[in-house]
């Protein structure tokens, strides 16, 4: 899995663009910066987006291209982040770190995704927020009417609705929606496609 995103990353351009997620960037405006962690953050947009809206950003993925990437971007910002490489089992955080995570297209492993969002959601505090957006099941059929629109095909890597309420359950559910959006981020998010969007707030 590790070689199938440095390859992706290795380009000198940004597979998913340079610019956040806009529903990231919708939901970081309703919040008082703090600590925010993100999971499997690729090439950076993100994270360096919320450093530059003054986060103090904490950010690992399995990518050493991926972080050679964000950090890059990070200093073409003039921010820094905190940067890790590595799987959730093997980076270390402590119980309630963070004031928010944010889980954007982060889909790991279907026989662990939701083993992870429990450890994940126990690095946040009481008070703290998830901010959530990934491919809903229901994408399967977007991405085969069109390619470039991105996202996995095995139906079990995949989010719904249920999923999400069941792995988050010490949540107050703010937002749980599946929705359709129109993605313009960079070469592999590109058109129409189906997502979860969430935001929990943690009891």
């Amino acid at each position: 899995m590790a070689n199938k995103w440095n390859e992706r990353y290795s380009s000198e351009t940004y597979a998913y663009g340079e610019e956040p997620n806009e529903y990231l960037r919708q939901q970081l405006q309703h919040l008082a910066s703090g600590k925010i962690l993100f999971p499997a953050e690729g090439e950076g947009r993100n994270a360096v987006f919320a450093a530059r809206s003054g986060w103090d950003v904490s950010a690992f993925d399995l990518s050493t291209e991926g972080r050679k990437k964000a950090l890059l971007l990070a200093e073409k910002n003039k921010v820094k982040i905190d940067y890790t490489s590595g799987t959730l089992p093997e980076v270390s955080y402590a119980p309630e770190q963070f004031d928010a995570i944010a889980l954007i297209y982060a889909h790991f492993p279907a026989d662990i995704k939701s083993q992870f969002h429990k450890i994940l959601a126990g690095y946040l505090r009481k008070g703290g927020t998830i901010i959530f957006e990934a491919f809903s099941k229901n994408h399967i059929g977007y991405k085969a009417r069109n390619e470039k629109v991105g996202g996995p095909s095995e139906l079990d890597v995949l989010f719904s609705i249920d999923e999400i309420r069941n792995d988050f359950p010490d949540f107050d559910i703010i937002e749980l929606t599946e929705t359709e959006v129109n993605l313009k981020e960079g070469t592999y998010h590109d058109g129409t496609g189906s997502v979860i969007r969430f935001v929990g707030r943690k009891n």
